[in-house]
């Protein structure tokens, strides 16, 4: 039985994907839009805690990390966190704002799935669901794809089936290996948005699994004020998994417990309540645990009218910027994104379109953009397949 012919086949039914059919097949084309999961936008639903943090108002092309800072700003420009929104209440979802311009969903993260589901029946796309991919190759006019039992045509193929985070829910570097296939170059993939590891001497903070505090976090240049978190494993919470996508193995974090401090507000401690303790001075701003932890470490127990100066100085130098060496992440299994991917040195910031080979587009995390924590990966996935749809 001859192929049916296809405008273009999506393979990867996730935000990107579906975001992707949806517009193109609204344009009139005849999309096929095909994954090897059961159901669709299956980390939609289990984002932001089942309520799917689906975008942030504040996105902005620097909230992104790739090889090309540029890359995303085509896209980004042309589908914003307003359009998102707009289509959202379209669709009479409610929705709120959390802290730092996250928009989140008053009732289920499956009525954002609903919504781009629907969007896609408007535009007529073919969902094949439950479909490995097997084979996929190029005769140099077209693309074919081997489905269970059948085999598709299509002259534009795009690649939207993200990373390897969360392999839980079917994620594998699928993307990756079927760009090397088609000679497009890929940064080393990592695993983002993480939790990290101690190690060695900093085992001891394990103690402090469950202890949160509002820090700044910093890795290279980059910095976080929000909560980092004490795990039985190392550290997680906002802050950590924020800069997480900037560390590197080997090298140190930094966190400053007392972010509002002056330089010497020990020594204004010492001389405002020389009775006072450092494990008391801190407690006033830190939860008690983390506040005794910090002092023992610092071996500074005795009453600060009995600590020299010099020594109170150091200390306050410490506590701002506290150096950890994280020995490891959590690894994809608890990474929320894949950092790298598919360089985009090989496609176009317009189109997402293979500079190389004609008809080939790559969106949304198989791509290397990543975005900050807080939904901004999903706004690049909207606005990626969104741009990508235009070409098809």
């Amino acid at each position: 039985m001859p192929a049916k012919p296809y405008d273009a086949i999506i393979l990867g039914a996730g935000a990107a994907g579906l975001m992707c059919a949806a517009v193109a097949g609204q344009r009139g084309r005849r999309v096929l839009l095909v994954d090897h999961a059961d159901e669709a936008g299956k980390k939609i639903v289990i984002s932001g805690g089942g309520r799917c943090n689906f975008t942030n108002i504040h996105t902005a092309p620097d909230r992104y990390l790739s090889a090309n800072p540029h890359f995303a700003k085509s896209a980004l420009g042309r589908y914003t966190a307003a359009d998102f929104v707009a289509l959202v209440e379209r669709h009479g979802i409610r929705w709120h704002e959390k802290t730092l311009g996250q928009l989140f969903c008053d009732g289920s993260a499956r009525q954002i799935v609903a919504m781009l589901l629907g969007e896609c029946e408007m535009g007529r796309v073919e969902l094949a669901l439950s479909s490995p991919i097997g084979d996929v190759g190029h005769d140099g006019n077209a693309y074919t794809v081997a489905l269970p039992g059948r085999t598709v045509i299509a002259p534009r193929l795009v690649i939207a089936t993200g990373g390897p985070s969360i392999p839980r829910m079917g994620a594998t570097g699928f993307a990756y290996d079927l760009a090397r296939r088609f000679g497009l170059k890929v940064v080393e993939p990592r695993p983002a948005l993480v939790p990290l590891t101690l190690g060695g001497d900093e085992t001891l903070f394990r103690t402090l699994s469950g202890v949160a505090a509002e820090v700044v976090a910093k890795a290279g240049k980059a910095s976080f004020r929000e909560a980092a978190l004490f795990t039985h494993r190392g550290l997680s919470g906002p802050a950590i998994l924020q800069v997480s996508s900037y560390w590197r193995a080997r090298e140190p974090i930094a966190i400053d417990f007392v972010p509002d401090a002056a330089a010497d507000w020990l020594l204004r401690s010492k001389r405002a309540n020389p009775r006072t303790t450092l494990r008391r001075a801190l407690a006033a701003t830190l939860p008690d645990r983390l506040a005794e932890a910090l002092a023992e470490r610092l071996e500074m127990n005795t009453e600060l009218a009995n600590t020299p100066d010099r020594r109170l100085d150091d200390a306050a130098r410490r506590l701002s910027a506290w150096r950890f060496t994280p020995n490891g992440s959590e690894g994809y299994a608890k990474a929320e994104v894949t950092a790298g991917g598919i360089s985009t040195a090989d496609l176009s910031s317009q189109t997402l379109e293979a500079r190389k080979l004609p008809g080939l587009h790559a969106i949304g995390e198989a791509v290397d953009v990543t975005g900050w924590l807080g939904g901004y990966n999903f706004q690049w996935a909207w606005a990626s397949g969104w741009a990508a749809a235009q070409a098809l």
